[in-house]
């Protein structure tokens, strides 16, 4: 298990940009997966919600007239999830909300021409951090290699 790196969010805020996205390797991609509390949104209430989708499509706005964005969305609640499994030929369904879940993936924003280095600060920079996870994975096929023994 890895433990957390703590950067004072006011460093970040007054920190240049690491990397222009044009510096950057065009093939590398970023998916900043917004990784929310369960009953967050439901404590937050309507109005607090709108704020913080407010800033949310802002911080978006931002990272389209960057050059970074690729594509972004906000998620529905697990309430209205459903998870399929194809096992041995049958078909399962479980319909949301899922009970073992503490957590849910709220959102995405997909960044392109960047390199990790930007897509973390362009992380830290996101509203949700304040109140969810911002979780920072590159783009990249679903195989790898071994782990070294």
């Amino acid at each position: 298990m890895s433990t957390p790196n703590h950067v004072p969010a006011t460093a970040l805020e007054s920190a240049p940009l690491a990397a222009s996205a044009s510096a950057a390797p065009a093939d590398s991609s970023y998916m900043l997966l917004i990784v929310e509390p369960l009953g967050q949104r439901q404590a937050r209430g309507r109005t607090g919600g709108e704020q913080a989708y407010a800033r949310m499509l802002a911080f978006g706005a931002d990272l389209q007239a960057r050059g970074l964005l690729e594509a972004s969305n906000s998620l529905a609640s697990t309430r209205q999830a459903v998870r399929l499994q194809v096992r041995e030929g049958q078909t399962q369904l479980t319909d949301g909300p899922f009970a073992e879940a503490k957590e849910m993936i709220g959102g995405f924003f997909l960044l392109k021409n960047c390199s990790r280095a930007l897509a973390l600060e362009m992380a830290a920079r996101c509203p949700a951090a304040e109140w969810a996870t911002v979780e920072v994975r590159q783009v990249g096929p679903c195989f790898e290699d071994a782990e070294p023994a």
